[in-house]
């Protein structure tokens, strides 16, 4: 084979690959777009505020807030709730905090089978509503968060894809570069052809 078809070739399926790169490109970036509006939105429509700075000046056990949720929550004090990481930190180091301290470690499955066992107890159903609700919006907020990082993982894959595309295309560049000045008799190892009379 000569050198020229080589060089041909091999820039034919550089190009096709820039065409992949660039429509994954592409795609990633719209999936990126599609889940970081979505999570917004979602999140911005259940109007969730996280607690004052003032009230984490005076952080007690059993009270709204604790000391353990000072170094992932209070970052965010007083911010309305918009984002994966901010949906992360609510769920898990506000709300499960908080279900934690209830009776039965807040586990809606512990509270819901001593309250079938006491069915006229009305602290155990008032206490089984309560958790089944922190339990059920600690995993939508997770959800969001579990999104949001897909999210970003697109957006980063889709900055790979276009880098790989840019360079891709300029070793196709140099690669019909080098197919235009390489002589037609010339062999893949760089030998003359060898022609038969």
């Amino acid at each position: 084979m000569s050198r020229k078809v080589f060089d041909r070739l091999t820039s034919s399926v550089g190009v096709l690959m820039v065409v992949v790169l660039l429509v994954a490109g592409g795609l990633l970036t719209w999936g990126h777009s599609f889940v970081s509006s979505n999570v917004h939105s979602q999140l911005a429509r259940q109007d969730i505020t996280f607690p004052s700075k003032a009230a984490f000046a005076h952080p007690k056990p059993g009270t709204e807030i604790t000391a353990a949720m000072i170094p992932s929550v209070s970052k965010y004090a007083g911010q309305q709730l918009l984002t994966g990481p901010q949906a992360e930190a609510y769920a898990d180091h506000f709300i499960a905090i908080h279900l934690s301290e209830m009776p039965y470690g807040g586990v809606y499955a512990k509270i819901s089978a001593a309250a079938i066992a006491s069915p006229t107890n009305a602290s155990l159903k008032t206490l089984e509503q309560t958790s089944f609700q922190g339990t059920t919006l600690r995993g939508l907020l997770l959800e969001a968060y579990a999104f949001a990082t897909v999210g970003l993982i697109m957006l980063w894959a889709a900055i790979a894809s276009f880098a790989l595309a840019l360079m891709m295309s300029v070793l196709v560049g140099v690669g019909l570069w080098h197919a235009s000045r390489t002589a037609e008799e010339t062999e893949l190892m760089g030998r003359p052809a060898i022609t038969t009379a």
